[in-house]
């Protein structure tokens, strides 16, 4: 056991806490491997009058979380394999790369192809074709100057990074969001709950490393993060509130106390308690229960069906934020000398998918 761990850390997560966790964690990826053919690019994903929103977005959002997560399990990890497999469909839906290249020529001031691409560039699924068209482009004025809020260019700059493309522009950027401006922390509300999340998880690389959270933010962080994660589960916000506990799971436990700690393994319970039978967890309370069964009938060859879709598009973001904390809080809680379900190192080598990993040369 580690002998620096905060003591907050480990009084405030008992055994059957982590148990609960980790049963979220399981279920809600169950249900994303179960639903994967939701995630599928349909044929619109080139149009350019396609829905990004609706095809690109939950892609690349299922491929960031499976990125970090394939990370943040250890191979021994029976749902390592689950992450990689997942991770694995991604990358094939996008023709193992040569779709982005399409979508450059098509868009090639479109921010968004990059942002997907570096989710898979993170965990090693590489298209050298690619990544030389988006480094030419990332080296105009015109990509540049690009006009976006801070939080979402932070996003960019992230991308950026992950594939190598180093720019200097992250502390001036930081300052202008609202997380970075130290703000009132009663002005939190829900816009600016998801702007601060995207500032941690940029600045962290999604909790697989980057440049990490400047001293004055950490602190921030860890004073305020407790009563806006209480905020939110009062509210009913799950899904906000899975994203503001991946924060709290990554504020320095050597900043926080064991009243931090207790409110993020409490809110493990509380969300534990609203997550379906099948394993999803609704966005918000209030959403339509019949849209949103407590168990999805998943017809043959892990489509869905047409009745199944809306329901899917109301807790696809939030059953896939239920996996991506419970995996950081479960590291956290590792790290600090919390005995694991399962051995292995978090540090061991990960393997890859038995598909390729590097596409054509475009």
């Amino acid at each position: 056991m580690r002998q620096n761990a905060a003591p907050g850390v480990q009084e405030s997560a008992p055994a059957d806490v982590r148990h609960t966790v980790r049963a979220v964690q399981g279920a809600a990826l169950g249900w994303l491997s179960r639903n994967r053919a939701h995630f599928a690019l349909g044929d619109d994903a080139l149009a350019r009058d396609g829905r990004v929103d609706g095809s690109w977005k939950p892609l690349g959002e299922l491929a960031q979380v499976c990125a970090t997560l394939s990370v943040r399990t250890p191979p021994s990890d029976p749902l390592h394999a689950c992450v990689r497999d997942l991770l694995a469909f991604a990358w094939r839906q996008t023709g193992e790369g040569a779709l982005f290249c399409e979508v450059q020529r098509a868009e090639p001031f479109a921010t968004y192809p990059l942002e997907v691409y570096a989710a898979f560039a993170s965990a090693g699924l590489r298209h050298p074709g690619y990544e030389r068209a988006a480094a030419t482009v990332a080296a105009t004025r015109g990509w540049r100057l690009t006009e976006q809020l801070p939080t979402r260019r932070l996003g960019v700059l992230c991308a950026e990074r992950q594939i190598g493309l180093r720019r200097d522009d992250e502390p001036a950027l930081l300052a202008r969001t609202w997380l970075g401006g130290l703000p009132e922390p009663w002005t939190f509300e829900r816009a600016s709950g998801y702007a601060l999340t995207h500032v941690v998880f940029h600045l962290t690389d999604w909790g697989r490393g980057g440049p990490d959270l400047p001293t004055a933010v950490a602190e921030h962080l860890a004073h305020w993060t407790p009563a806006w994660l209480v905020t939110c589960l009062e509210g009913g916000l799950w899904d906000l509130a899975c994203e503001v506990a991946a924060v709290a799971a990554g504020v320095p436990a050597a900043g926080t106390d064991a009243t931090f700690e207790a409110e993020l393994a409490g809110a493990w319970v509380r969300i534990a308690g609203v997550q379906y039978a099948s394993g999803a967890l609704p966005e918000e309370d209030g959403r339509v229960a019949a849209e949103v069964p407590h168990e999805e009938t998943v017809p043959p060859r892990d489509g869905a069906s047409a009745g199944g879709a809306s329901g899917f598009r109301l807790c696809y973001h939030s059953t896939l934020m239920a996996a991506f904390a419970a995996g950081l809080t479960l590291v956290r809680w590792d790290d600090a000398g919390v005995p694991r379900a399962y051995g292995g190192r978090r540090d061991a080598p990960v393997k890859t998918p038995t598909t390729p990993t590097t596409g054509g040369t475009g």
